[in-house]
């Protein structure tokens, strides 16, 4: 069983987001996902200042068993990226929902249709 912490959203694409604050969110994508995937070789981060729609492709992971993309969850404008994951893409295997975060963006709407923890389990289930 994969760790779905409660206090986070989640998509049906394996991603997380967190609130920052009533307008900023950061993303990652889940231990579900990043157990699948296998050990992350690289990732292709968004860029800063960049606009991204929810559910569009903001990224791009790469592991020794595929290529996956990242979908945001929400749509606004990237304001930070995680700089570690450049030279240690592992983070996300190690600690996907802390120093494996990938982005965070300032929303310009909330999707509505996130999944809580129950349900995002019980699509992985």
């Amino acid at each position: 069983m994969s760790n779905v912490p409660v206090e986070l959203k989640y998509t049906k694409e394996h991603e997380w987001i967190r609130e920052k604050s009533a307008t900023s969110f950061q993303i990652g994508i889940t231990d579900f996902a990043q157990a699948a995937l296998g050990d992350i070789v690289y990732i292709q981060l968004p860029k800063v200042g960049e606009s991204v729609r929810a559910g569009a492709v903001c990224g791009e992971v790469e592991s020794t068993k595929s290529v996956s993309e990242i979908y945001s969850p929400v749509t606004g404008k990237i304001t930070s990226v995680n700089p570690e994951l450049d030279k240690a893409p592992e983070l996300i295997n190690q600690d996907p929902y802390g120093s494996g975060w990938i982005a965070e963006i300032d929303v310009t709407e909330v999707p509505t249709d996130l999944l809580t923890s129950a349900e995002y389990e019980n699509l992985t289930a």
